[in-house]
């Protein structure tokens, strides 16, 4: 049987005085059947306020899609999937693979559109406080060995297995385009003076483009969701996967790759979660 454990962490850097990165872990093991976790990482733009605004209200809309996932229905601790969202076909919420994977890709997206709806509401309905007020996002629900990875904007879902970092998600912005058509080389990402700029992030319209990815996960995996303070400051990528698989925890590595970006500059907000695959 699979199990999940993660950690959290976020930190303002050392150039920025406020944070506007916001993180979430949440893990549920039941007593019989599969683990179910749920893990978001979202980086706050437009202003101090409204970005700040932006990522937390984000990561609440995206708690209470889900939360049904995580509600037992009665004092034994089984696990209440909603009907309409994930196909339960026995009593240990074995979960077909193909259907049910579809029903958890539903399940994410509807989850970030609404979490986009709730940003663009308050930034219509508070242009005072909100601004110009949005938020990358990238998520992982994971149902014991199976995943649904998403993204909007340019924080990031890795995949480490045997010790090698596989970037999941795709970014959502102006140099992954250049790199794409060739205008730039992928190493030039991480300097190039409008590596920032963002095309496609949660806020900007009442509908959102939402990538998705399914993943099947093995023991020994690890997830790695970040954003991009902290790849950024962290561009070799052998280093990112020893620090997490190296460390003595998932606590332990967050902690490790906050400093580590900061060592190396720091220059934006770190938010970061690592999960372990057993």
């Amino acid at each position: 049987m699979v199990t999940l454990e993660a950690a959290t962490a976020t930190d303002p850097g050392r150039e920025r005085g406020d944070n506007q990165d916001r993180v979430w872990a949440q893990i549920y093991q039941p007593s019989e059947g599969e683990s179910i976790g749920l893990f978001v990482v979202c980086d706050g733009i437009g202003g101090h306020l409204g970005g700040e605004c932006a990522s937390h209200w984000a990561v609440e809309a995206v708690k209470r899609e889900m939360e049904d996932l995580f509600a037992p229905k009665d004092p034994r601790g089984t696990v209440a999937l909603p009907k309409e969202e994930l196909e339960t076909v026995s009593e240990d919420l074995e979960v077909t693979r193909v259907s049910g994977m579809r029903k958890m890709e539903k399940l994410v997206r509807q989850a970030i559109q609404r979490a986009n709806r709730v940003v663009y509401e308050f930034a219509q309905q508070k242009p005072d406080v909100a601004g110009d007020a949005g938020t990358t996002i990238t998520l992982g629900l994971v149902l014991g060995n199976r995943g649904v990875i998403a993204n909007v904007g340019d924080s990031r879902t890795y995949l480490i297995r045997n010790n090698r970092l596989q970037q999941i998600t795709k970014d959502h912005s102006l140099v992954a385009t250049m790199v794409a058509n060739h205008q730039i080389k992928a190493s030039e990402v991480y300097t190039h003076p409008q590596r920032n700029l963002i095309y496609r992030s949660l806020g900007l319209k009442s509908e959102i483009e939402v990538d998705s990815f399914v993943q099947i996960f093995k023991p020994g995996d690890y997830l790695l969701l970040c954003s991009d303070g902290l790849w950024e400051m962290l561009p070799d990528e052998k280093l990112i996967a020893q620090l997490v698989t190296k460390a003595e925890s998932p606590q332990a590595a967050c902690r490790q790759l906050v400093e580590a970006a900061n060592r190396a500059g720091g220059e934006d907000n770190i938010g970061v979660v690592v999960v372990k695959v057993s």
